[in-house]
C-alpha cells in the first residue's frame, strides 16, 4: 500500500496540455479554448505555438521521470517535491508532489516555499566575485590583510586564501550554530560571531572539509568590499537581476502563507514528524528560503556565460572559472547524495563533475527537515531544480537529477 500523501499529486507542464491537443486533433479541432492556452499547464516560456515537437519531447521526459520521483518520495520518506526543469532560455516544465502540511493536508504547489539550504552558497560567490572582477582581491590573495577587527586564527606561515574559502580547503571547521525560530536565542550580529570563531582547525589543503563557516566568512566580505549591508546585496545584485523574487533571507509575508511544514523521523518512534524550524548563527551558507521557479532562475542563470536580461553579473571567464574543477588532487570520489560523474570535486562553490566530454554541476541543501537539489549540464544546457521537505534525502534526489538531466538531453536534442 502507498503512503497516504503519495496519493496528493498535482502536476503542472506539458502533459495535460498535450493530451488535451492531440484530443482536440482527433476530432479535427485546431486551437484549444482561451482557457486551456492559459492554463498553469502550459509553462509560460513555452505559449502554445511553441513546435508540437517539443511539447511532446517535454511530456516523454516528464512520464519517465514521474515514476523516479515517486520511488524518490517514498523510499526517502518525502511528504512533497517541488521540481522544474529548464533549459538556457526558459523554464520547461514545473510539477509539485505531495503535501506540503501533512496535518492539514495542503497539497503541494510549484509556488509553496522551501528552506533552500546551502544551494544558496553559490549565490554568494556571485557577489564575491564580483568584488574580485572590480580589482578588490585576487583569488590567491591571502585573506587576513584584508580583514579589519577581527582575524582568522591560522596556521603560522599558512595563510587562508579566497580560493580556499570558496573550495572547503581552507581548513576551517564546519559549524552551524542552530538557534529555534520560536526560541529565546538569536543568532549575533556577523562580526561578532566571526570574531570568536574563526579558527582552523588544521592548516589549508591538507584535506576538504565542508565549511558553513567559510560561507560565513564569504557573506561578510561581501559586505565588507561592497559597502553595502550583505543581505541588500545580495537582493539587489543578485535575486533581482536574475527574477528570483520569491526568494528571500526572511519570508515575506506573501511567502510565509506558503510556506511548507518540514518533517523529519522523530528519534524514538522513527515516525515522521514535523521538525524545528531553525535560524543558524551560520546563516549565510544557507538559511534562505524560496521556490523551485527561482531554482529553476538560479539553475539557468548557471548554464550561460553570466549574461542577465539588461547586462552581466559576471564576466564569461569567470563563470567558467566557477564551474572548472580547482584541486585535482581532491577529485575522484563523490559529492553529497553520492553524485558525481568522473573527476568529481569542487569548482568555486559548485561541485563539478565531467562525463563522455560534457561538463556537469550540482549542489545539495539540507537543514532539519528540507533537502534542496540543483544539478545542470553546461554542455548541452539542460538544468533541474528540486525542493522539498524531507530530511537528508539528498540520495533519492541525485537519481531524479541525473535521469532527468540524461531524458532532456535525449528527447529535446532533435527538436530544437
Amino acid at each position: 500500500m502507498q503512503p497516504k500523501w503519495l496519493n496528493h499529486i498535482k502536476l503542472s507542464g506539458p502533459r495535460p496540455y498535450l493530451f488535451a491537443v492531440l484530443l482536440l486533433t482527433a476530432f479535427g479541432v485546431d486551437q484549444l479554448p482561451a482557457a486551456a492556452q492559459t492554463g498553469a499547464s502550459v509553462p509560460a516560456e513555452y505559449p502554445t505555438g511553441t513546435d508540437d515537437r517539443r511539447s511532446e519531447a517535454i511530456a516523454r521526459v516528464v512520464e519517465r521521470l514521474e515514476a523516479e520521483i515517486r520511488t524518490a518520495m517514498e523510499e526517502g520518506r518525502i511528504p512533497s517535491i517541488t521540481v522544474a526543469l529548464t533549459d538556457r532560455e526558459g523554464e520547461l516544465w514545473a510539477g509539485a508532489y505531495g503535501e506540503s502540511n501533512r496535518w492539514a493536508g495542503t497539497p503541494a504547489s510549484t509556488e509553496t516555499v522551501y528552506l533552500i539550504g546551502s544551494t544558496f552558497k553559490a549565490q554568494s560567490t556571485i557577489g564575491l566575485l564580483q568584488q574580485m572582477e572590480s580589482g578588490l582581491f585576487r583569488l590567491d590573495d591571502p585573506v587576513n590583510p584584508y580583514l579589519t577587527g577581527f582575524q582568522i586564527r591560522e596556521e603560522p606561515g599558512f595563510p587562508v586564501t579566497f580560493r580556499q574559502l570558496l573550495t572547503h580547503t581552507s581548513g576551517l571547521p564546519a559549524a552551524y550554530g542552530g538557534h529555534d525560530v520560536w526560541g529565546e536565542t538569536v543568532p549575533d550580529p556577523l562580526p561578532d560571531y566571526l570574531r570568536r570563531s574563526l579558527q582552523v582547525e588544521g592548516p589549508p589543503m591538507e584535506r576538504v572539509v565542508y565549511s558553513n563557516l567559510a560561507y560565513t566568512l564569504v557573506g561578510y566580505l561581501v559586505e565588507h568590499f561592497s559597502g553595502i549591508p550583505y543581505k541588500q546585496y545580495i537582493a539587489e545584485r543578485v535575486w533581482a537581476p536574475l527574477g528570483m523574487s520569491t526568494t528571500a533571507f526572511s519570508p515575506t509575508p506573501s511567502m510565509e502563507e506558503r510556506l511548507s511544514i518540514p518533517y523529519a523521523p522523530n528519534r524514538r518512534t522513527g515516525e515522521l514528524a514535523p521538525a524545528g524550524r531553525t535560524k543558524a548563527d551560520v546563516w549565510p551558507a544557507g538559511i534562505v528560503y524560496g521556490t523551485v521557479h527561482d531554482q529553476a532562475s538560479w539553475v539557468r542563470f548557471n548554464l550561460g556565460d553570466g549574461a542577465v536580461e539588461g547586462g552581466r553579473l559576471l564576466q564569461p571567464e569567470t563563470m567558467e572559472l566557477m564551474h572548472t574543477l580547482q584541486f585535482p588532487r581532491f577529485s575522484g570520489g563523490k559529492m553529497g547524495g553520492g553524485w558525481g560523474y568522473d573527476r568529481a570535486g569542487y569548482g568555486l562553490t559548485w561541485w563539478t563533475s565531467d562525463r563522455d566530454g560534457e561538463a556537469f554541476f550540482a549542489h545539495s541543501g539540507s537543514v532539519s527537515g528540507y533537502t534542496a537539489f540543483v544539478a545542470g549540464n553546461r554542455s548541452r544546457g539542460f538544468g533541474i531544480a528540486i525542493l522539498t521537505n524531507g530530511h537528508r534525502a539528498h540520495r533519492h534526489l541525485v537519481p531524479v537529477c541525473n535521469l532527468a538531466l540524461d531524458l532532456l538531453a535525449e528527447e529535446l536534442a532533435e527538436s530544437r
